[in-house]
């Protein structure tokens, strides 16, 4: 099931989830206007479908301790995809790498770490990440503060599409 398959109530749920996971069915039911049943089956099947991946809470990371946030420009020696998996494998087992983006261009993956104090991250920087196999090079840069930290699609956006396509 793709996106573009999608009929209205179906973006509707995902809509209303995305923004809040954690209310009941018999109040989503309501809100995207139809009864809690077939509301329940729609939600199932966008699960199975993998349209909705998992359901999580927000955390404060700098009220949990975490205050530094860096993005890491990676560039790697080789690009063979058999070198590509094993640094994404790589990135998987590391706890302060929170995301890892393959990119196109100059910079080959762009990872977003969080550590509870700078010395964390340097530690982790060079004793893991430049001695990593194949990391030829590694630039960061320290997150002095976020304006926007928005999770998941644009549904509004998606909407208006589909409204022009119609």
């Amino acid at each position: 099931m793709s996106g573009s398959k999608l009929d209205p109530i179906d973006r509707k749920i995902l809509a209303e989830l995305q923004a809040d996971g954690r209310m009941t069915n018999v109040e989503l039911a309501k809100r995207v206007g139809i009864s809690a049943p077939p509301c329940l089956r729609r939600v199932r099947s966008l699960e199975e479908a993998g349209l909705i991946r998992g359901y999580h809470a927000q955390v404060n990371a700098r009220e949990l301790g975490f205050e530094v946030q860096v993005f890491a420009m990676v560039g790697l020696n080789s690009q063979a995809e058999v070198d590509l998996a094993r640094f994404e494998q790589r990135c998987r087992d590391w706890p302060l790498v929170r995301e890892c983006h393959m990119l196109n261009g100059e910079i080959d993956f762009i990872l977003k770490c969080v550590a509870p104090d700078l010395s964390s991250f340097q530690r982790f920087l060079t004793e893991e990440l430049l001695a990593a196999e194949n990391v030829i090079t590694v630039k960061t840069s320290l997150v002095i503060r976020c304006a926007k930290a928005e999770p998941g699609v644009p549904f509004d956006v998606l909407e208006s599409r589909v409204a022009a396509i119609d």
